[in-house]
């Protein structure tokens, strides 16, 4: 009786130690509010394979989502390369030791994946005991976090990314918030994270101004933010981004800033929201967040298409915005004005988004490259990386730890504690 006890009292400690910890360390893509930052943090400025590595693990199949931790886990997923397996894994923090990795869905027929995609490359959301995991319109499932069993899931939605999903949920309240902006159909779900079912859905209604499907796609993950006591649903799309006013999930305001593939969740200061359209005119534009209908001509405090990255998102900063673009250029703005401070030709291509902590901005080109600089006026780097493996994830920051995916394997970096 004792033993066949001790399985089930393992599992209900580690949940239990799961949802005990105080705050999400890394949560979702880009960290809480899905914006780069981590305040607290100190990682080290100096790493690479052979310093300051406290652990490597190999991980199988390609995918580009992040990692994200709670308490003393870690998680990420991985498909295989046709897409026909598509899978979530489990891993220790101090060790860095898989502790399960299953498969979560299996797909008969994938369709088409860009070769600059992956078919894992959107980021899961988890919380205390669960784990959100999505694979664009080939399935989203809600997993026990300690177990990898699967609570829920939806494979019902029709969407066809194209060349791949990239869109990573969120959770607000009671909701799980998904987008699916395809070439056939474009929408947004809310469904009710306890049990999988729709709570709504809202079909996008944009004139895209084309019967071009491959010009209304997008990537992008939402953001809810509040403005004078309301709450607003911050999603881009191909050539919008509109803010729905929650819990009604109406449309409140829009901005015009034409374009294709949006993939950065957007920023908020306070004051301005910061949004990235991806290819087009007006590729980054701050937005004053209290308007309503149509407030491109009003709202609009400033607009921006060059230096801007397509696929990488901005980092906001003690009222300065750091980018780092498809073309190697990083760059850093004044939020309040968009005005220039500095550029600086880097190198490479980044895909994965600049991450910050301590005052240092950690960015990785897509060979591998890091970049450590500072946060100031001016470009001032710090430390410069080989890993020597190709890099597509945005990395997380957790405690004095920095966690950073590349194509083969995790990666966590800190100093070893005496």
């Amino acid at each position: 009786m004792i033993r066949s006890c001790f399985p089930a009292l393992v599992l209900l400690i580690v949940a239990g130690a799961i949802a005990q910890a105080d705050e999400p360390a890394w949560n979702r893509f880009r960290g809480p509010e899905g914006t780069g930052v981590n305040q607290t943090a100190n990682p080290p400025v100096e790493f690479g394979p052979d310093q300051n590595v406290l652990w490597r693990t190999a991980v199988h199949g390609r995918g580009w989502s992040s990692p994200v931790v709670l308490g003393e886990r870690v998680w990420l997923t991985t498909a295989t390369d046709d897409g026909r397996r598509l899978s979530a894994l489990c891993l220790e923090l101090a060790t860095g030791d898989v502790l399960w990795d299953r498969v979560v869905f299996e797909v008969a027929e994938p369709r088409f994946r860009h070769p600059t995609n992956s078919y894992a490359s959107c980021t899961s959301f988890v919380e205390p005991g669960r784990l959100y995991v999505h694979f664009g319109s080939y399935g989203t499932a809600c997993l026990d976090a300690a177990t990898g069993a699967t609570l829920w899931e939806r494979r019902d939605f029709v969407s066809d990314d194209f060349r791949g999903p990239a869109s990573s949920p969120i959770v607000h309240g009671e909701w799980l918030i998904v987008h699916f902006d395809g070439v056939d159909h474009q929408f947004l779900v809310g469904l009710d994270k306890q049990t999988g079912a729709t709570a709504w859905r809202r079909e996008r209604d944009i004139d895209y101004g084309v019967d071009n499907g491959d010009l209304k796609k997008a990537y992008a993950t939402p953001r809810v933010i509040e403005v004078d006591g309301v709450a607003q649903l911050i999603s881009p799309a191909a050539v919008e981004t509109i803010a729905y006013k929650l819990p009604e999930v109406e449309p409140l305001w829009r901005i015009r800033h034409g374009g294709m593939n949006a993939a950065a969740p957007p920023l908020f200061d306070g004051e301005r929201v910061y949004v990235t359209g991806g290819v087009g005119p007006m590729s980054l534009v701050a937005v004053r967040p209290n308007g309503h209908g149509d407030v491109t001509d009003t709202q609009v405090a400033w607009n921006e298409g060059r230096n801007v990255p397509q696929r990488s998102g901005p980092l906001l900063l003690e009222g300065r915005l750091y980018t780092t673009d498809d073309r190697g250029i990083a760059a850093c703005r004044d939020a309040a004005t968009g005005e220039a401070l500095w550029t600086k030709r880097l190198g490479g291509t980044f895909w994965a988004s600049p991450v910050t902590a301590a005052g240092r901005i950690y960015a990785f080109n897509q060979a591998g490259e890091g970049f450590v600089f500072a946060a100031e006026d001016a470009y001032r780097e710090l430390a410069r990386i080989e890993l020597d493996e190709e890099v597509n994830a945005t990395p997380a920051i957790v405690g004095d730890t920095l966690l950073v995916r590349t194509i083969d394997a995790l990666y966590r970096f800190g100093v070893e504690k005496e």
